[in-house]
Formats: structure tokens, C-alpha cells, sequence
């Protein structure tokens, strides 16, 4: 009995002792792990709790809004509106075939588009579709599909559906989460529009629970501005309708209509046909439909050049509008005939006859007296060759390489009618409204106030350029303009009641590529302003390539005075006292 004693106690110290081994060995293992994983291997499993307990959640700013002046109100071009959208969860799926099956049914998508989505169990937010339209928002309910679930977005809407649609651009979908603004306004100004994004940082558990009693940092998101624009909504519907009736009309292949006040250079109206839906960019297939042609198409103008030309003329005192000269029909110039538009010669003629025949000869004579390196000195101060500084994107600056040649009389004798150099319409008009502004070349401005976040509003003040031409002078060639509308090119402009001024421009079509000009293709032009005494508003319209009249005076001219007369009578501006239309 004593030796079986003996032996158990043996054997129960052999265990003792084996268990407080095998305890000291996992201790020390354990020990070791520990200063593995917590001293040697710190940072990267200190990176990896954090992914994996703690979240790190953007805050989305409201995008700004943008606004057409409507009188004394405002009426809204780019909005936010609250759109549900369908995202899933891969790691709550249980039936990935159900859910694979009646989300493609559902949403009308590829089965493995969503097989994918599901496949990534390691995501917490898989988005399946954006926008969706009420029917689909009820099945999914109805569905009751576990791991998948809906959600408020915001999304960018016009309420003017096509209104303005190439000035405010569009806001689209950069992946899955970014919306960036595409052209127009909405691009230029993507920073101040799209705002700041806050964050909320928040420990979770091992669940993917919040864990309510940790600390929880928020920053704020900052919303981005609001813009108002200088356009007024009620001219910019009624320039729309109008250049789309003419384009319609007269058969052509699109056009620009743009109305500006003289006196401070805010933009009231810019208008372009065709134009789109920025709701259903995503159904346009023509891409070029995206652009601004009032700033992004520079063009060869053509006569309504002249007027600059002229005002050149009688700034620099080589012409009054009673200076006269011999018309021949012609000019020969380093083996080329330049001839006037209807191919006559007039014999003596004034230079205000110059501007109401629109004689390229006369245009041609004047040039001559300026010299070249004034002239090109003028057309630069005008604006001509570089861009207008407009808040919009896609400006060109035109072209002016023709005349970097001094010594080449040629090309600066076709310049003079609008010719062999290119400027975008914006260009155009601004420079007519300088003539209209005492000589003032102001900026064209399209923003009028901006409001930030936190109720700051700034209110943009116009800006003045350069004194380019005198007042005199601004006198001077709005009489000669007004005669070319009671007596030359220009009579189906005229406003009943009021002293309107300006000139047409019918311009062949430059080729691409190649040297020359398209063949019974052109561009009608007519720009002015009224009233001639005291200018208020400046108007031009292009009409490209209409195919049942060819003259600018038969197409541009008549569109001009319709939106004149609107833009004259909106404004309630007084009929002229002395009204002398023949």
C-alpha cells in the first residue's frame, strides 16, 4: 500500500510538474507572439484594427444652385433633387441566387454585373443603380431581399429643361460615388459649386456596429455657392423661341443669338439651336452639342466687320463719314481681284455709303489710310485675338495669324471686310457694344452676385477694359450704322419706333483643312444696337448656312428685330423722340 502511494504521488508530481512546463511554454509563446505583434509588427496590425474597428465616413456638401434673374425674383436653372438609389451589403447576402435574379429583373441589369457586386465580400457598400424611377422603388420593397437596401441621394436637376442648357453644361457621374460638372457654368465653377466634404470618424465593434460610448469627431461639410447669373430668364426664353424659328425657317444648320447691355456688359440672353436636355445629357449622341458655339466656334464674319473698320477710320481722323472715293468694283492686290459683293462699281461714294452698300472696296480704302500696324494695334484694343476673360469654359481667342505679316497687304485688306480672320461671336458683339458705349470696351459678364455658405453675398461689379475709341467717335459711326438701317442692308432690322443701328454679314464658309471656301455655303450675321442716341442694348445673331436664302439681310436681320423689339419693350424703353425711318 505504501509503495502504491509512493507511486501515485510520483506520478501526480510528474503531471504537476509537466502542466506548469507546458503552462511556463504557452505562456512564453504567447509572450513572444505579443512583443511579435505589438512591438515588431506594431504599425502594420495597428492599420489593420483601425480598418477593421473604425470607420471612416465622408460627408457630402449640397451642391450650389444656379439662378436666372426673372425681374425682382429669381428662377432656378440648376437644382437638387432628392433621388433613391439601390446598394448592396455582400457580406448580409444569404441567397445570392435570388437576389442575383431579381435585382437584374427588377433593375434591368446584367446578371454578372450584379454576381460581381456580391462577390466582393469584404465591402460594406456596393452601389447597384442610381435614380430610380418609382416602379422599381416599390418592387425592391416589396422584395424584402436581405442585404440590399435603398437610399436618399441628391442628384443635379434643371428645371428649364433645355433653357439656357448650354450656358449651365450639366452635372454628371465620375464612378460610382463623384458627380462632376460638365461644361457650361457648372464646370467653370466645379470647385466653388461642389463645396467641401466633412467627415465622421467612429470606432465600431467586431459586428460592424457602432460603438456608441467612443469618442466621435465630425467635421462638417461645407455647401458650396449659389450663382446668379445676369441673364434674364423671360429674354433668354423669348431669344430661344425666336432663333429657333428662324433656324427652322430658313432651313439652316444651327445658330447663335446673344444680347448684351451696352453700358455695363452683363450678358442678358445667350442663346444657342440646336441645343439639349442637361437632364438626358446621357441621350445625346452628338457630342459637339455639349460646346457653347458663342465662345467655342471662332468664324470669318464677314461685312459686319466694316463698321469696326470704319470706326478705325474716323478714330485715328483719316475719314469722316463724308470722306468720299472712286469705285472701280475692284482692287488688285499680289495677283489677287477683290471685288464687291454684288460685283458693280459705284463710282463716288461716301464713306456712310460704304457701310449701307457694304462696299469691300471702301472697306479696303479706308484700311489703306489707318496702315497696318494701326489697324491690327485697334483690332487687338477691341478685343479681337484673345480671349474675353467670360466665365465660361472652352473660350477661344480667334485668330489673328493672317496679319502677323505686316508687309502683306493682302490679308490685311480682306480683314478689313471680315475676312481671312477668325472671332468667336462674344467677341463680336462686345466690340459692337463698345461702339454703342461711348468707346468704353467693357467685360462680358454672366455672373451677377455669388452667395456663399454662410450667407456672404458678393456682388460682381462690371468691369471697364480700355477707353478704345472716343466719343466722338462712338457718335459718329452709330449715325452712319442707323443709315444703314433705314437706307442700306439692314431695313428688315428696324424696330418700329426707335432709332436702331447695325450691320449684316454674309460670309462664306471656310473650309477645313484646305485652302478656300465652301461653295453656296454661308454664314448670315447681323449685329447692332439701339437706341442710336442712347444705347442701351446690343443684339447679334448668326444664322449658319440656311438653305433658302442666302443673304444675311433676308435671315439675320429679321430675327435681329424681332428679339430687339422684344428686349426694347420688356425694359419698357421709350420709343425715340425723333423717329426717321423712311
Amino acid at each position: 500500500m505504501s509503495i502504491i502511494n509512493k507511486r501515485q504521488k510520483k506520478n501526480v508530481k510528474g503531471r504537476i510538474y509537466f502542466l506548469a512546463f507546458l503552462f511556463f511554454l504557452i505562456t512564453g509563446f504567447i509572450l513572444s507572439r505579443l512583443y511579435f505583434l505589438q512591438v515588431l509588427s506594431y504599425q502594420t496590425y495597428h492599420a489593420l484594427a483601425q480598418n477593421q474597428y473604425q470607420v471612416f465616413q465622408e460627408l457630402l456638401p449640397n451642391r450650389g444652385k444656379i439662378f436666372l434673374k426673372d425681374k425682382d425674383k429669381l428662377y432656378p436653372l440648376a437644382i437638387n433633387r432628392e433621388y433613391k438609389m439601390v446598394y448592396l451589403v455582400p457580406r448580409e447576402i444569404e441567397d445570392e441566387d435570388k437576389v442575383i435574379f431579381m435585382l437584374s429583373s427588377i433593375l434591368n441589369l446584367k446578371k454578372e454585373t450584379i454576381k460581381n457586386k456580391i462577390s466582393d465580400k469584404n465591402s460594406f457598400f456596393k452601389i447597384c443603380k442610381h435614380r430610380l424611377n418609382s416602379d422599381e422603388i416599390e418592387k425592391i420593397k416589396r422584395a424584402k431581399l436581405k442585404g440590399v437596401h435603398l437610399m436618399n441621394e441628391n442628384f443635379r436637376y434643371y428645371p428649364g429643361q433645355q433653357l439656357a442648357s448650354q450656358v449651365v453644361g450639366y452635372v454628371g457621374n465620375k464612378g460610382d460615388k463623384t458627380q462632376v460638372g460638365c461644361y457650361g457654368l457648372e464646370a467653370y465653377w466645379e470647385k466653388e459649386l461642389k463645396g467641401k466634404p466633412g467627415s465622421l470618424f467612429q470606432e465600431k465593434d467586431a459586428a460592424g456596429r457602432w460603438i456608441s460610448l467612443s469618442d466621435r469627431k465630425i467635421k462638417k461639410a461645407e455647401n458650396g455657392v449659389n450663382l446668379i447669373t445676369t441673364i434674364e430668364r423671360t429674354i433668354q426664353y423669348e431669344t430661344e423661341k425666336v432663333l429657333q424659328e428662324s433656324i427652322e425657317k430658313y432651313q439652316a444648320d444651327k445658330g447663335t443669338a446673344i444680347v448684351v447691355d451696352v453700358r455695363t456688359g452683363k450678358i442678358l440672353a445667350l442663346a444657342n439651336f440646336p441645343n439639349f436636355n442637361p437632364n438626358q445629357y446621357n441621350q445625346v449622341t452628338d457630342m459637339k452639342l455639349f460646346l457653347n458655339p458663342a465662345v467655342s466656334e471662332a468664324y470669318e464674319a464677314g461685312s459686319v466687320f466694316k463698321s469696326i473698320t470704319l470706326a478705325i477710320g474716323l478714330d485715328t481722323k483719316k475719314i469722316s463719314p463724308q470722306t468720299t472715293y472712286i469705285d472701280t468694283g475692284s482692287v488688285f492686290k499680289s495677283g489677287y481681284t477683290i471685288k464687291n459683293s454684288d460685283e458693280k462699281s459705284h463710282g463716288k461714294q461716301t464713306m456712310t455709303e460704304v457701310l449701307e452698300k457694304s462696299l469691300n472696296t471702301g472697306s479696303i480704302f479706308v484700311e489703306k489710310l489707318i496702315g497696318n500696324k494701326t489697324f491690327l494695334e485697334y483690332l487687338k484694343d477691341f478685343g479681337f485675338g484673345k480671349k474675353t476673360g467670360i466665365e465660361l469654359p472652352g473660350e477661344l481667342k480667334g485668330n489673328l495669324n493672317n496679319l502677323n505679316y505686316l508687309k502683306r497687304d493682302i490679308n490685311f485688306y480682306t480683314a478689313s471686310f471680315g475676312q481671312g480672320i477668325a472671332i468667336t461671336p462674344l467677341q463680336l458683339i462686345m466690340a459692337y457694344a463698345t461702339l454703342a458705349n461711348h468707346g468704353k470696351l467693357m467685360k462680358p459678364q454672366i455672373i451677377d452676385k455669388i452667395i456663399y455658405p454662410n450667407g456672404k453675398i458678393e456682388i460682381i461689379q462690371p468691369e471697364f477694359r480700355k477707353q478704345v475709341i472716343t466719343d466722338e467717335t462712338s457718335r459718329l459711326i452709330s449715325e452712319m450704322l442707323r443709315k444703314v438701317v433705314t437706307n442700306g442692308h439692314g431695313k428688315r432690322a428696324d424696330v418700329a419706333g426707335y432709332l436702331v443701328g447695325g450691320k449684316t454679314g454674309t460670309a462664306q464658309i471656310a473650309k477645313k483643312n484646305d485652302k478656300g471656301y465652301k461653295e453656296d455655303a454661308f454664314i448670315g450675321t447681323f449685329v447692332g444696337y439701339a437706341p442710336t442716341n442712347d444705347p442701351r442694348f446690343a443684339v447679334l445673331v448668326k444664322i449658319d448656312n440656311p438653305k433658302n436664302v442666302q443673304w444675311a439681310e433676308s435671315s439675320a436681320a429679321p430675327t435681329f428685330s424681332k428679339i430687339m423689339e422684344f428686349v426694347l419693350k420688356y425694359y419698357k424703353v421709350k420709343p425715340s423722340l425723333k423717329y426717321d425711318k423712311q
